[in-house]
C-alpha cells in the first residue's frame, strides 16, 4: 500500500513562502518594466512614485530622500531601491535571498535542478550594476529576471513531487500572483495623464496596452476584445477572466482546487476557514459590474481584494504553519 509522505509544518511553510517570494520577484520586474514604459516627458517622477505607492513604501522612501538630500522623487533612487538594495523588504534582491533561504532549508524535498537554478538566478541578481538600470538595459534586465523565474517555474513543474508540499507551493504562488495582478492594475490608477482631449485618450490607451503587456496578457486580451477596447474591458479581463493565468478569478479558483485536494486527497483537516474565505472572495469578484467598480473607485476595490487575500493567506497560515508571520498579514 502506498504511504503518504510526512510533511512537516515548517516545510509546508517554507514551500508556501518560497513560491510567494519568487512570484513576487517576477512581478516586481513586471512593475518596474511598466513603470519605465509610463515615463513620458514631464511625468517621469509620477511614473516611479506610483511604484512606491502601490508597494506602500512611502515612509522608507521618504527616509531615503531625507538622507540623500534629494528634494522630490528621484527615478534613479527608486530603481536602485528595488534592484540594488539588499535590505529593502519589497526589493528584488531581498525577496530572492529569502526564496533561496527557504530553498536551502528544503533541500531534502526539492529537486537538485530547482536548487541549482535558484543559485544561478541568485548570482544574476548579485551581479546587477547601476549601469544595468539605464535606458533599454533596464528593460533587458527585467526580461532576464522574468525569464529566470519562469525557468524556475518550469523546472518545478517538471521535478517537484506531487504530495502535500506541491499543494502548499502552488497555494503560495497563486495567492501572490493574484495580489500582484491587483498591484499592476493599481499602478495604472496612480498614473497621472495629460488632462485634455486626444492627448489624454492616446496616452490612456497606450498605458492600458502597457499594463496588458506587463501582465503577459496582451495577445490573450486581443483574442477576446473589440478593436476599440475600453479601460473597463482591461479591468474585467485582469480581474475576472476565467482562462487567463494571471487573472485574480483564475487564481482564486486554483486556491479552492488546491485546498480541496489537501482536504480530500491528503486528508488534512483545517481547510474549512480558508475555503470559505476563497469562496467569499470569488463571489466578491463577481457581485458588481466592472463599470460600477470603476465608477465607485477602482483603487479602493483593489485595496479590498488585497485585504481579502491577506486574510485568506492568514487562514492557511494559522491552520497549517507553526507561527504565521505577523508581518505577512499586516
Amino acid at each position: 500500500m502506498r504511504q503518504e509522505p510526512v510533511l512537516l509544518s515548517r516545510d509546508a511553510e517554507g514551500l508556501f513562502w518560497m513560491a510567494r517570494y519568487l512570484e513576487r520577484v517576477e512581478n516586481l520586474a513586471r512593475l518596474i518594466d511598466v513603470s519605465q514604459s509610463f515615463e513620458s516627458p514631464g511625468y517621469e517622477a509620477e511614473a516611479w512614485f506610483a511604484l512606491i505607492r502601490i508597494n506602500a513604501d512611502e515612509k522608507p522612501y521618504a527616509k531615503l530622500v531625507s538622507e540623500s538630500g534629494f528634494d522630490g522623487v528621484d527615478p534613479d533612487a527608486v530603481k536602485r531601491s528595488y534592484l540594488l538594495d539588499h535590505n529593502n523588504p519589497t526589493g528584488i534582491p531581498y525577496n530572492l535571498e529569502m526564496a533561496r533561504t527557504c530553498a536551502r532549508t528544503l533541500r531534502p524535498l526539492i529537486s537538485t535542478e530547482m536548487w541549482r537554478q535558484i543559485n544561478v538566478f541568485h548570482r544574476v541578481i548579485q551581479n546587477i550594476t547601476t549601469a544595468d538600470l539605464e535606458g533599454d538595459r533596464l528593460s533587458r534586465l527585467c526580461m532576464r529576471i522574468k525569464d529566470n523565474v519562469q525557468a524556475h517555474t518550469g523546472i518545478t513543474e517538471g521535478t517537484l513531487y506531487r504530495d502535500q508540499g506541491w499543494q502548499f507551493y502552488q497555494l503560495g504562488r497563486v495567492i501572490e500572483r493574484a495580489d500582484q495582478t491587483t498591484r499592476l492594475l493599481d499602478i495604472k490608477y496612480h498614473q497621472l495623464l495629460p488632462r485634455e482631449g486626444e492627448a489624454k485618450r492616446v496616452a490612456d490607451l497606450t498605458q492600458w496596452n502597457a499594463v496588458l503587456r506587463a501582465a503577459a496578457g496582451y495577445h490573450a486580451f486581443k483574442r477576446l476584445s473589440r478593436a476599440a477596447f475600453s479601460p473597463e474591458d482591461v479591468v474585467g479581463f485582469l480581474l475576472r477572466d476565467p482562462s487567463f493565468p494571471r487573472s485574480v478569478m483564475l487564481c482564486i479558483r486554483r486556491v479552492e482546487q488546491h485546498l480541496d485536494d489537501l482536504r480530500r486527497h491528503h486528508n488534512l483537516s483545517g481547510t474549512n476557514e480558508a475555503i470559505e474565505r476563497a469562496e467569499f472572495l470569488r463571489e466578491f469578484l463577481t457581485d458588481r459590474s466592472t463599470r460600477h467598480i470603476i465608477d465607485a473607485g477602482l483603487h479602493q476595490y483593489l485595496d479590498q481584494i488585497q485585504i481579502h487575500l491577506m486574510e485568506l493567506a492568514g487562514s492557511i497560515g494559522r491552520s497549517f504553519f507553526r507561527d504565521w508571520r505577523p508581518e505577512a498579514a499586516a
